[in-house]
């Protein structure tokens, strides 16, 4: 486990500095001390380092896109104002807020000194670094433009990271809706209707139907409350085991596209995550091939990569890139013919960043009517659930007032 060190170093100008750094050893502070350009005076080790557990919060050991955009920026930046490759990859694991992310970074910089190049050394974290990356990189390693491909890359995960985040806001809502409609019932069924049912049968007499279907589901979620949580849990693991598999997951993808209200918006984020990516791989110099194999696995649906993969044929037998995707519904034809003219100008990446903005604008127009949509409707279905038991409850007391009349 890192210790943690107090240092006092002199800089260029011979001014004295103090500060702190986590390391395996005095010799590695001074190695990092000496490669930031300062001349180490005193290293301590700071009293109680050694009773320091390494605590973390949940969440801290999960490397998010908007770290890897920030990284990406940040590199870029010391790259472009001339800092050494090693020089600038010591202070991002310093910097970096992410703790798994900077011990990466920190396995990066030791790879790279063994002689390692830059992308080989970052293709050996693929949980961290997926083919996107590493392949934008290598072509800037070839093109010698490695701060350009890495300001592309940031731009790319934060339109991502933006995209995410317009679904995430339209999925919110209902789901939160939808979870606050089950615990009421839930709760409505084994503490309110309990006592309505010893009340009718002290009554006696014959209860009405949704009363009677009301009280049986109240006794069967008492009774086997726990058989009915442990036979929820099964089928969440059931359909993610089934979702995972290469013919779940297409056909749940087919029908995340198909269903009503949310497949439109579902659509036009994968296209607009299909066209975004292509252009940032094309720009970057990435051969046409392996760019269609990596949007292939990044574009996280199976109906579009399946797409893809007939692209990626077709362009082995020397054929365009849009004739394959017109026999695919999934593709509607402004994407083929924007993607046609690209091809026939020279500038297929130029349309293909017009597609996915286009559909950044769509997405965020679906999202908005969504919203203004679903809200009176979640009210509806709140109602219905929440009123409709209590009709039933107190349907048989309306047959006592009848009665009594």
């Amino acid at each position: 486990m890192p210790t943690s060190y107090a240092y006092k170093v002199r800089d260029r100008e011979g001014k004295v500095a103090a500060g702190a750094m986590e390391a395996e050893s005095e010799a590695a502070v001074v190695s990092r001390l000496r490669q930031l350009g300062y001349a180490p005076i005193s290293i301590e080790a700071e009293k109680g380092a050694g009773l320091k557990t390494d605590v973390r919060l949940p969440g801290t050991g999960r490397v998010k896109l908007k770290d890897l955009a920030v990284f990406s920026r940040q590199f870029a930046t010391m790259i472009n104002s001339g800092l050494a490759l090693l020089r600038a990859l010591t202070i991002l694991g310093e910097q970096t807020s992410n703790r798994r992310l900077g011990d990466v970074i920190v396995q990066v910089r030791a790879e790279i000194e063994k002689g390692t190049s830059l992308s080989a050394a970052l293709a050996r974290h693929p949980k961290i670094f997926n083919r996107l990356y590493v392949s934008m990189v290598r072509a800037g390693e070839i093109g010698g433009f490695l701060d350009q491909v890495l300001v592309k890359v940031a731009e790319t995960f934060e339109k991502e990271v933006e995209l995410r985040g317009k679904i995430r806001s339209a999925m919110t809502y209902p789901v939160v809706v939808f979870v606050m409609v089950i615990g009421i019932v839930a709760a409505m069924l084994i503490f309110i209707v309990p006592t309505f049912q010893n009340l009718y049968a002290s009554l006696g007499g014959t209860l009405p139907l949704p009363t009677r279907m009301l009280m049986g589901a109240s006794q069967i979620l008492r009774r086997f409350f726990l058989i009915v949580v442990l036979l929820v849990g099964v089928l969440i693991f059931l359909f993610r085991k089934w979702k995972a598999s290469q013919k779940g997951r297409y056909q749940w993808d087919k029908f995340k596209l198909k269903v009503k209200i949310f497949g439109p918006l579902f659509h036009k984020t994968a296209l607009s995550r299909f066209s975004r990516t292509l252009a940032t791989l094309i720009r970057s110099g990435v051969p046409i091939l392996q760019a269609l194999e990596i949007v292939g696995e990044t574009v996280n649906n199976a109906v579009i990569s399946r797409a893809v993969s007939d692209v990626q044929d077709s362009v082995r037998e020397g054929e365009s890139l849009a004739t394959p995707l017109s026999k695919h519904p999934s593709f509607p034809a402004m994407v083929v013919q924007m993607m046609a003219v690209g091809e026939e100008t020279g500038a297929l990446d130029t349309m293909l960043s017009k597609v996915a903005d286009f559909y950044d604008q769509e997405v965020e127009a679906a999202v908005a009517s969504l919203t203004s949509m679903i809200e009176p409707l979640l009210i509806a279905v709140m109602g219905a659930a929440v009123g409709g038991m209590v009709i039933a409850l107190y349907m048989p007391l309306f047959n006592i007032i009848n009665l009594v009349k």
